[in-house]
């Protein structure tokens, strides 16, 4: 009698516990269940595409008259901006409430940048896409302090492109270019000048910055979601600080300065109804040759120059497209991979002014020759940083040898996609996992998407005069997404003359001087 008492008892308790295992399975499997279907992000036919596109002013400048330097002024600063009416952001801004002007010099001008910290925190500027020596570089070592300045000065010695500025405080990068730091700077010469390509600014030659944003009320939403690995993602796009953008076409082709701005997540750019367009430039200039594609991949901080041809009286909708080369399905979904939006309306008048075609051929592009590299450098992206190191403001982890061509191999296998951007230098790829690489991966590039299970191989050269060779003050070489960046995925590398060793890098300078 007991022991059927017992065997009751246990059966019961069995029973009870069978139940409370099936509900915590259920309730674990159906929070997945929401986590996966929250994951998805898509505005596709949903933007109202109501708000007339801003376009950043042209910043203006000066000559100076002693020695002929192009000075520009850029001050940091908090504001508010009504991304809806009746609604104020608390933002930052240079020049104004959000985002900055556009600056604009030719190759062989001197510039200077005279710029000023107006916030309550230290921050600086980065000339990102831009060959300068490393004191000019407006790296986490050139810190502006509340209320100071600083005035980097350099020769601009490169091809024409599309570059960008930017904060890159080490550890809270992510969050000062969310408030609203970034502007493009646009690099011009004669032989880009030459070409039958659009280049009336702000008529048919347009600056597309695109962010993805996530609002609480009026204030932004920083916040990260949870198995959101690569870094903040946003429920909605905007471009150029405009939400539900469109802009009037009164031209047959237009020119689309493609950023991605986004501090975490990658585009794939293309036009609602599949149309072809023509790929011009990449990061740092022309191709030798357009290529017509319908997609272009853009992760954060990369740049794209495309020129599309409009219809009379049309609509037609950039979009961003799902992707599928983040890695797993879990990775893809959770990072972005699987979102789709539409980011700007373009409405063409009824009778558009005609442009010429876009030219056959662009021009040699100035790229540094595999052949020519005298060493090689393996990065690897993973776990605990680069190479399994985090970054270090006090270390030096590379020293190259200016004048030099380096072959620097990259690998991805952390399961969750990256990037990885070089400072000072514009490289060549030259294989993606053992292959010729893609169209728009032949030219001139300063930052590129890596994804998991990828491996790229690139070449450097290391150019520039006595300046560029400084053993104590470093560049960067990261990626580009924030969050890992901030998290400690970078290295620093200093540039030598031969003979010269590297030097422990000082503490961040906060600036109030000028550098000459």
């Amino acid at each position: 009698m007991a022991s059927k008492k017992r065997t009751f008892r246990l059966r019961r308790v069995l029973l009870v516990l069978g139940s409370l295992v099936a509900v915590i399975a259920l309730a674990v499997g159906g929070g997945v269940l929401w986590l996966w279907n929250d994951a998805k992000v898509s505005t596709v036919g949903t933007a109202d595409f109501r708000n007339e596109l801003a376009v950043p002013s042209l910043a203006p400048s000066h000559v100076d008259k002693k020695d002929g330097t192009r000075v520009f002024d850029l001050r940091m600063q908090q504001g508010g901006k009504e991304f809806t009416p009746g609604r104020t952001t608390p933002t930052w801004g240079f020049n104004g409430d959000y985002l900055g002007p556009t600056l604009r010099a030719r190759r062989g001008e001197k510039v200077a940048v005279r710029v000023r910290n107006g916030l309550d925190e230290a921050s600086t500027v980065h000339w990102h896409g831009m060959h300068l020596p490393a004191r000019m570089d407006g790296g986490p070592h050139q810190m502006i302090g509340p209320g100071r300045e600083r005035t980097p000065r350099w020769s601009v010695d490169q091809p024409a492109a599309t570059l960008w500025y930017h904060p890159h405080p080490h550890g809270k990068t992510e969050r000062h270019v969310q408030r609203g730091l970034a502007g493009m700077f646009l690099v011009d010469d004669d032989r880009s000048e030459r070409l039958a390509l659009p280049k009336t600014y702000g008529v048919d030659d347009l600056p597309v910055i695109v962010q993805d944003v996530r609002f609480d009320g009026a204030a932004f939403d920083h916040g990260h979601k949870m198995m959101r690995s690569a870094g903040f993602l946003g429920d909605r796009t905007m471009v150029n600080g405009t939400l539900d953008p469109y802009q009037v076409v009164r031209d047959e082709r237009v020119r689309l300065r493609l950023l991605n701005a986004s501090t975490a997540r990658t585009y794939a750019f293309g036009f609602s109804n599949g149309r072809r367009f023509a790929l011009v430039g990449t990061d740092g200039g022309l191709l030798e040759r357009p290529a017509a594609m319908e997609r272009i991949q853009l992760s954060p901080g990369e740049r794209a120059e495309v020129v599309v041809r409009m219809v009379p009286g049309e609509r037609a909708v950039l979009r961003s497209h799902p992707q599928d080369n983040y890695g797993s399905g879990w990775q893809t979904r959770f990072n972005g991979g699987d979102d789709s939006f539409d980011v700007l309306q373009f409405r063409a008048a009824k009778r558009l002014r005609p442009s010429p075609a876009v030219p056959a051929a662009l021009g040699e592009p100035e790229l540094p020759e595999a052949g020519a590299a005298v060493r090689s450098r393996h990065f690897e992206l993973g776990e605990g940083g680069i190479n399994g190191r985090a970054m270090a403001m006090d270390r030096v982890d590379e020293t190259v040898t200016r004048g030099t061509t380096e072959t620097w191999t990259v690998r991805n296998n952390h399961g969750m996609p990256h990037n990885f951007h070089v400072h000072d230098v514009q490289f060549r790829v030259v294989e993606v996992d053992g292959r010729t690489p893609p169209p728009e991966l032949r030219g001139r590039k300063d930052t590129v998407f890596v994804p998991s299970g990828t491996t790229l191989k690139m070449v450097l050269r290391f150019d520039g005069g006595p300046e560029f060779a400084d053993p104590g003050v470093p560049f960067m070489y990261h990626c580009h997404l924030l969050y890992h960046e901030d998290g400690g995925m970078m290295g620093q590398f200093v540039v030598v003359d031969k003979g010269q060793r590297a030097r422990t890098p000082a503490g961040t300078d906060s600036g109030d001087h000028e550098h000459h």
